[in-house]
């Protein structure tokens, strides 16, 4: 059995691969061998001149650090973006809750969006009839049209899923809703209301693009679409 072997460093290697394979069985070598790690030197890693080892494990760890603390900013801020939201969620619930009839509870929907979501464009589209809401004025932001519309088939494949959706919407469906104010939409979160979209749809919209995109979460959105089927159907 050769010396190599023996010490767990297998034949039939390069130099540098016994060298690093050695290096990694025996973390004590420069240590046990301090004037050979003195003399070694290495790039730096941004100016391009010779530094120490010691002096190059100094900016590994500096940038280990820098970037270890920026995946912390990052988290706290996801953090305290998902704490705002739940805090919404928790007034938007309580709104409704408050609200006595289903006319109420429009009105509190309605204001909620407005106020606590900055949901300046949003349409609440009813393809169920709802008794108590029959003669609730509250449009544009109260659209009632009937299952078989054919604007609402568009929407078909949405609704069946009963998921709630974010991005890009076609022209037309845009158009149909948010009326006027379609041009200035740059992005779109439609959520289902009622198993299978039964009762209808709520559609959030945004001038900027990036508002609801196809890769955001959207469980907060199907949680509030429950809430809203919950209130209206009481």
């Amino acid at each position: 059995m050769t010396t190599q072997t023996a010490r767990g460093v297998p034949a039939g290697q390069t130099d540098e691969e016994r060298i690093e394979r050695y290096l990694g069985l025996n973390p004590d070598f420069f240590e046990r061998h301090q004037p050979l790690l003195a003399r070694m030197r290495l790039p730096h890693m941004r100016t391009g001149s010779t530094v120490s080892l010691v002096e190059r494990q100094v900016e590994v760890l500096r940038e280990q650090k820098t970037d270890a603390d920026r995946r912390l900013a990052e988290f706290i801020a996801v953090a305290r973006a998902n704490d705002q939201l739940a805090d919404r969620i928790h007034r938007f619930t309580r709104r409704l809750l408050r609200a006595p009839t289903a006319v109420d509870a429009l009105a509190a929907l309605e204001a909620s969006l407005r106020e606590d979501f900055d949901a300046f464009h949003s349409v609440l589209l009813l393809t169920a009839p709802i008794d108590s809401l029959r003669n609730a004025n509250y449009e544009p932001f109260l659209r009632v049209a009937a299952a078989d519309d054919q604007n609402i088939k568009s929407f078909e494949a949405l609704l069946s899923t009963g998921k709630p959706r974010c991005g890009q919407v076609r022209d037309s469906q845009r158009d149909f809703l948010f009326g006027p104010e379609s041009a200035s939409i740059g992005s779109v979160a439609l959520v289902p209301l009622g198993d299978g979209g039964a009762v209808g749809l709520l559609a959030l919209g945004s001038a900027e693009r990036e508002r609801f995109h196809p890769g955001m979460s959207t469980e907060f959105l199907k949680r509030m679409g429950e809430l809203i089927t919950d209130a209206l159907m009481r």
